[in-house]
């Protein structure tokens, strides 16, 4: 079988000039071009992207690092973009932190990132300044999904958080809810991302534009899980009159919560409605009202942005333009999905 090494010798060049050529990348004059092109075709020689990127110094890896790989939305992101890297010759790095700060720091500041992989992925990986530091230091292509904290150079790609807590308040209170209580992200949490934050500033800034004042006893914190929306939801009922509604901060929560007030005896949506944010899996099967998020398309989406600046052949450029160096987000929409869970309170 022809190999790259068998094309560099009959052009007269070097490997590393073969797979830039054969890549189409500009950095070739057009007669190398041609040359090494003639040589291909002479050898009947078919590229191989593994052996390209390496005759380029390449890895032909991307790291993509995760907070906790057994969420729903960062398995359902990772997924998509392992799809997406396989389908154009890329292997994926998976780091998942596991909610550890430590793992966080010997990944970002210790691993040495720039020995094994081409390009970075954080999904909703909180930064601190020094982490900024080392990533800057590796100098290496990147981007961020869903994360507050913003990377120079790198592109970032989310959903607005705030207009999603937004939309799903303002759904309970179409419905004539006012006693809305808020399940919320554990700002103790080693790994805590800012997603949580912002939610709980939409979920209380439409409830100002309705009128009303965010009531503290109606604001419980917990873990992103189901277990946490249980436990807040219990703690919600422990502090006396039960809320009309329920917004979680994400769906997990919201299934936590429903389970809770099922087993207070409480029904889900004649005594209290419940609604959350994702459109997990599961959301329609137990009938949870939503604000859906395109979970798997963020990660396509960031994928594509992140090999746009390592040349890949089989990507184009993202809206219109190259995204090498994008300082505006990219916002993907939500939507309300409105399913079994919400309802008029009783007095409506």
């Amino acid at each position: 079988m022809t190999k790259i090494d068998d094309v560099a010798r009959l052009a007269g060049v070097s490997t590393a000039t073969v797979s830039r050529a054969l890549r189409g990348l500009p950095t070739v004059s057009a007669a190398t071009r041609r040359r090494v092109l003639a040589a291909a075709e002479q050898l009947d020689y078919e590229v191989s992207p593994s052996a390209s990127r390496l005759a380029g110094g390449r890895t032909g890896t991307v790291a993509v690092v995760v907070p906790r790989i057994t969420r729903w939305f960062f398995s359902t992101v990772v997924e998509a973009v392992e799809e997406f890297l396989h389908d154009s010759g890329y292997d994926l790095l998976l780091y998942n932190l596991g909610g550890r700060e430590q793992v966080r720091q010997r990944v970002l500041r210790t691993a040495n990132l720039h020995k094994r992989v081409d390009a970075i992925m954080l999904v909703a990986t909180p930064l601190r300044p020094a982490d900024l530091t080392a990533l800057a230091t590796l100098d290496l292509p990147g981007v961020t999904i869903s994360s507050g904290t913003r990377v120079p150079n790198w592109p970032c790609v989310r959903i607005d958080d705030l207009a999603a807590a937004r939309a799903a308040t303002r759904h309970l209170l179409d419905l004539g809810h006012h006693r809305i209580a808020h399940i919320s992200g554990d700002p103790d949490d080693e790994l805590a991302f800012t997603t949580h934050l912002d939610r709980r500033r939409g979920y209380q800034a439409e409830l100002r534009a309705a009128g009303l004042r965010p009531d503290p006893s109606l604001d419980v914190e917990s873990t992103f899980t189901i277990d946490g929306g249980n436990r807040a939801a219990a703690e919600l009922l422990a502090r006396g009159e039960p809320p009309t509604a329920i917004f979680a901060a994400c769906d997990e929560m919201a299934m936590g919560a429903m389970t809770a007030l099922r087993d207070a005896g409480l029904r889900v949506p004649q005594d209290v409605s419940v609604i959350g944010v994702d459109d997990h899996d599961l959301a329609g099967v137990l009938g949870l009202s939503t604000i859906a998020q395109p979970a798997a398309e963020q990660g396509r989406l960031a994928a594509r942005m992140l090999l746009d600046p390592l040349g890949a052949p089989s990507i184009g450029p993202i809206i219109g333009q190259r995204t090498a160096g994008r300082e505006t987000p990219v916002i993907l929409p939500t939507r309300l999905v409105v399913r079994d869970s919400t309802a008029p309170p009783r007095a409506h």
